[in-house]
């Protein structure tokens, strides 16, 4: 028998770092995502492949139940690893699933280059979380750790809201479904971040959070409901400006873009992935000439059921 699952990525518009510690910000799913399929096999073990979006195999491995149940890593092997853990966590929360099973054949497919940073984690967490029948914040936080925005995500097929209370998370749908989509874009900057260092870096740094709690949140429901393109730009530059402040880094459009006519918004961890670039006119030239060619028009991006 076969079992199929899949999961949106995601992006985080406003609320970066800060989401760690309740402030409320604005997410949304991408139009891309991650499958995982199994299929019952013979010999206590999980024949795991994974497929990036052109199709390569990225990362092939075997795994007895024995060493999920056991949580045993290699040294030097990282992937292998995390995967373990995963799994384990996963079957601590529900033994069934690999106890009731002979053996696994488990494919993952994603439907964007694995390089992008648009979920590979989370899409797979959260489809492990659906293979067991758990939660899937509850299988993040023993596993990756994050805020679960990105969890959330791969949950809905609209933009949302996204804050934790008490360390639990708090999801609602947002009214994001700008009028002047044709007016943003994302680019990828090729400059991958781990998100993991990215927050340790933000825990170092981080100072009164309270004094600046009421402002993103403004800013982000200004961002999510305003219909004024140029009520959006002041809004994602004040939030960049912000954030830079406690961050103690340069906006990405002073350092990397500083002659655009538009405003550009760090997305994620700063510096990493993907950029958000807000314009009159199409960006892809301009971004082209800078060397980053892969400009993605926001209805070919984001998710809006």
């Amino acid at each position: 028998m076969k079992q199929t699952f899949y999961s949106n990525g995601k992006l985080l518009l406003t609320g970066e770092y800060v989401v760690l510690d309740g402030v409320t910000a604005l997410a949304v799913p991408t139009v891309f995502g991650q499958y995982l399929e199994t299929e019952l096999i013979t010999g206590k073990t999980i024949y795991w492949k994974s497929i990036d979006s052109d199709g390569s195999i990225w990362y092939e491995d075997v795994i007895p139940f024995s060493t999920v149940e056991a949580n045993e890593h290699r040294e030097g092997k990282p992937e292998r690893n995390t995967l373990v853990t995963i799994l384990h966590e996963a079957m601590l929360a529900n033994p069934e699933v690999l106890n009731d099973a002979a053996g696994y054949k488990v494919t993952t497919r994603l439907t964007f280059p694995r390089r992008w940073g648009l979920g590979t984690s989370s899409t797979l967490v959260n489809n492990i979380a659906q293979w067991f029948g758990i939660d899937a914040f509850e299988l993040l936080n023993r596993s990756f750790g994050g805020s679960g925005y990105d969890i959330a995500c791969a949950q809905h097929n609209h933009p949302i809201y996204y804050s934790l209370h008490n360390k639990k998370p708090l999801v609602k749908e947002a009214p994001f479904n700008p009028p002047f989509a044709e007016n943003i874009y994302f680019v990828y900057l090729n400059k991958k971040q781990d998100s993991r260092n990215a927050i340790a870096a933000y825990r170092n740094r981080q100072g009164n959070i309270k004094s600046i709690e009421e402002q993103i949140n403004e800013l982000t429901q200004k961002v999510a409901e305003t219909k004024d393109f140029r009520h959006f730009c002041i809004a994602i530059e004040q939030h960049e400006a912000i954030m830079a402040t406690l961050l103690g880094l340069t906006p990405v459009k002073e350092q990397w873009f500083p002659d655009f006519n538009g405003a550009v918004k760090s997305l994620g961890a700063w510096g990493g992935d993907f950029v958000m670039a807000l314009t009159d006119t199409d960006p892809t030239a301009y971004f082209r000439s800078k060397g980053y060619p892969i400009i993605i028009p926001y209805h070919k991006m984001i998710l809006n059921k």
